[in-house]
């Protein structure tokens, strides 16, 4: 009696779901920053808040504008007292997004 034995390596099937999960995750914090950020974003004509979006680039979620004066906006200026939406949009809600991190690993 002889007894075979096969080794089947699953790593490149588990590094590929990882990746998409991950890259599911990243696109849900990024998604819900972005709604957080509308939420209290200041508003005068609506075109800063209509402006904002995310972006997943590699291991990273961003969200941002592109409106000239979004800087102005959050950081404010020398006239203008400092109005954050962005940061703040990022930093308070990370239970939030821990909660879709894993959400996303475990593929809901």
């Amino acid at each position: 009696m002889s007894v075979e034995i096969t080794m089947i390596s699953h790593a490149d099937e588990i590094r590929d779901a990882l990746e998409l999960a991950t890259e599911r995750a990243l696109h849900a914090i990024g998604i819900t920053a972005a709604d957080h950020a509308m939420e209290i974003c200041p508003v005068d004509t609506g075109r800063l808040r209509a402006s904002i979006t995310h972006a997943v680039d590699g291991d990273a979620a961003y969200i941002g504008t592109n409106v000239e004066y979004a800087a102005a906006v959050e950081l404010g200026t020398s006239w203008q007292k400092a109005q954050p939406y962005l940061r703040p949009a990022c930093t308070q809600h990370s239970d939030e997004y821990k909660e879709l991190a894993l959400r996303a690993m475990k593929g809901e």
